[in-house]
This record gives structure tokens, sequence and C-alpha cells, in this order.
């Protein structure tokens, strides 16, 4: 058969259909197709491709290496073919559903002030916004954006860099009335040190005394899922954190946490990236225009 005479696009989008629905008879149902011809549909693609994209031997539905190479050139080659034609009927103007997914510090005190200065810019761009502290797989969770704290792990995904932050010691005034406040680094030893609970999270606090560094393990009496619940604890005076100063800014400029210790801060910085899929340069306008919104608009104080 020659490839003039295959409906590359079609087979791409069944395919893309099957992966997002997880299964042939799923997609079907929502194809107004049969199973059996979803099936042989991908089978022939397969064989055209001269490569296995599903795994057959497992019960549950698996991409191969190859399959997920291939569902993610075909999503965006998808994209590029809708934004062709859309731009051929009027001018290329971002629209569609954009899902973004970011940590909940961040979402809470960055991402979702700037949506609605972002919505009024692109009035055809609705946004999915998910937050939590957990790294996900762009793909498995259909997000377009995901926002990322610390150092950036090597991966398929491209990124754009928003800023950098470094983090703080901070208590609330109530807690250093009852405790004192720590006045070097051995101080702490005797003080509540509250840390995140998730397996990721560093364990330890960073210090420098002299010119040494230290690693202060992390002991409290409470952990929590999220930066943003370490936040609420500190602030209800429960006792220490460390968290991103973009996280707690405002509550310091308003007296309701107070750091401590920063002669002894080794000025660690972290890095934050909006990561997404791409390839060549090639991106839906809703995702190009996020991106660049959001190198415009995110300051985060260091």
């Amino acid at each position: 058969m020659g490839s003039r005479d295959v409906n590359r696009s079609g087979e791409m989008e069944v395919f893309v259909r099957v992966v997002e629905c997880g299964g042939f008879s799923a997609a079907a149902r929502s194809l107004r197709m049969t199973p059996s011809a979803v099936s042989k549909l991908c089978a022939r693609l397969e064989r055209r491709l001269g490569a296995r994209l599903v795994s057959r031997s497992t019960r549950r539905f698996q991409l191969t290496p190859e399959g997920t190479l291939f569902y993610e050139r075909s999503v965006r080659i998808l994209a590029d073919l809708g934004e062709a034609e859309r731009g051929a009927q009027a001018a290329e103007t971002p629209s569609g559903r954009l899902r973004v997914n970011a940590n909940i510090p961040f979402g809470v005190h960055c991402l979702l002030r700037l949506l609605p200065g972002f919505l009024e810019r692109y009035p055809d761009i609705t946004v999915d916004v998910t937050l939590m502290d957990a790294t996900i797989d762009l793909i498995a969770e259909r997000t377009d954006v995901a926002i990322r704290t610390g150092a950036l792990k090597s991966s398929s995904l491209l990124a754009r860099k928003l800023g950098e932050t470094r983090r703080v010691i901070v208590g609330a005034p109530s807690y250093f009335a009852r405790h004192g406040t720590p006045k070097s680094p051995a101080d702490l030893e005797r003080h509540n040190r509250l840390g995140l609970g998730f397996v990721r999270a560093v364990d330890v606090w960073p210090l420098v005394r002299g010119g040494r560094h230290l690693e202060l393990p992390v002991a409290g009496n409470a952990q929590v899922s999220d930066g943003e619940a370490l936040r609420q604890l500190t602030l209800n005076g429960l006792g220490l954190a460390r968290l991103a100063r973009f996280e707690v800014a405002a509550d310091i400029a308003a007296g309701r946490l107070v750091p401590v210790l920063e002669n002894c801060n080794p000025g660690d910085i972290d890095p934050v990236h909006a990561v997404f899929l791409g390839h060549g340069g090639h991106l839906p306008a809703r995702v190009r225009a996020f991106l660049d919104y959001l190198v415009e608009t995110v300051r985060l104080p260091v």
C-alpha cells in the first residue's frame, strides 16, 4: 500500500483515542466503531510501522516504549494539524482546554493569582488546574504544563525557567513566645522541627556555622502532605519549618512569621521551571501563550 493511500492522520486519531481511553473497547465506544475495527486498525498501523505499539502480554492496556513515542508525536502532530486548520479559517488565536499541574505552594501563592490576568488576555482558553506536591507523568495525566521546584531530572520534557527561590527557617511569634528564639544551630535541637511526610521530601535542614556545613534532621511531632499545610501549621504556632521564600514572603512582611538563623542559611537556591512536552518548537498556541505569560509575570522573591 503506497503512503498516499494511507490516512495517517486518521490512524493517529484512532491510536491517540485508544491510549487516552485506556483500551480498544472504550475507544471504540467513543468513536462509534466496533472494538474489532479499532483493534484491526491498530494492528495494521503496527505492521506498517514495523513496530509493536501496545503490549499484549498483560491483562491491562500498556504501551511499549515505541508506542509511547508514537503517541507523544501523534498528539503534537494532530495539535499542529488542528492549529493549521483553524489558522486557515481565521487569524490564529490561542484557544481550547489547557491542563496545568503545579505543586500546592506555587499554585496557592503564584499561579492562582496570575490566572485571572491570563484568562482575561486569552478568553478562548479554558484552564484546568490540578494542585499536588507529587510529581506526575504528563502523558499519563494528559497535562500540558507542570510547574516543578528544584533541580530537574534528565527527561524528554522541555522546560522554561520561571525564576529561583531560596529557603528560610521560620516560626510564628506565638511559638517563640513559648519556646524562645534559637540563636545557633545547636539551639534547634530543642525545637519542634516540622516536615513533610511524602517519600521524596528532604529530611534534613542544611545550615552553615563557622564555615562548616551542617545537616540537621527534621524531627517534630507532626508531618504533613504538602508545603501549604506545613505553612499553616507554622502559622498556628506548632513549630518551625523551612519553606521557600515565595511561600512566606507575605507572612514575613506582615509579621505573621519570623525568619531565624539567617546568618546560618547556606543560601541554597531552588530553580522553578515550567515543564512540557514538545519537539522542534511545535507547541499548541494555548501552551505557548501560557508559557510566555508565566515567564512574563512570575516574580519570585529570593
